[in-house]
């Protein structure tokens, strides 16, 4: 029963990164033969549809992909109407700092590790493990907005699509790996699935 537990939680967090990168694999296809006006509209349709199949996946409305849907909504729309992609481009640097901000203003002013209620359901860590994993996250969200603008300002549009699947997604997936040992180390019970066998 635990075995079939364990693969059946892999096997959603696998099919919750195919969803999370369909709508920019199709981006980077799409701009790459049309342009990326219509790239831009399909990533909208892409992510609208991707949400509600989050939430049936999950059982939830995931915090991060429905903020950074909802950007996509805006600045996609703001970039169609106006013909203008300096707005999706600067979509991924204003979602980032929003989130660094957002989770470093929670532990500088309330002493609160937010990111607790975001992955409170999956991982279960000591109150101190929880402080340690959000100024993690604070300062990569933050990284990330950086790669972000080092890219679209000083690259093509081509290039700057390609990042976001060939270097801020393995990125994320190998900063995200990274926390394994802090997650092992402050695991709060028992049941560690991040312990090494014995």
């Amino acid at each position: 029963m635990t075995e079939k537990t364990g693969n059946d939680g892999s096997m959603r967090r696998l099919y919750a990164t195919a969803l999370e990168l369909s709508p920019l694999v199709l981006f980077f296809i799409v701009n790459g033969k049309w342009g990326i006006f219509v790239g831009t509209g399909v990533f909208i349709v892409a992510t609208v549809i991707a949400l509600p199949c989050y939430r049936w996946l999950e059982k939830r409305w995931p915090v991060m992909p429905l903020v950074g849907g909802f950007f996509v909504l805006v600045f996609g729309g703001l970039t169609i109407w106006l013909q203008d992609d300096t707005f999706i481009k600067l979509k991924p640097t204003i979602v980032n700092c929003l989130f660094g901000v957002i989770l470093g203003g929670g532990l500088l002013l309330f002493n609160k590790p937010l990111l607790k209620p975001i992955f409170g359901t999956a991982f279960r860590l000591t109150d101190d493990g929880w402080r340690k994993l959000t100024v993690r996250w604070t300062l990569f969200f933050f990284v990330l907005a950086a790669v972000n603008e080092i890219m679209w300002r000083n690259f093509s549009t081509e290039t700057w699509i390609a990042s976001k699947m060939f270097l801020s997604f393995p990125l994320t997936m190998v900063f995200a790996f990274l926390q394994m040992p802090l997650l092992r180390r402050y695991w709060d019970g028992a049941d560690n699935p991040f312990a090494r066998e014995s």
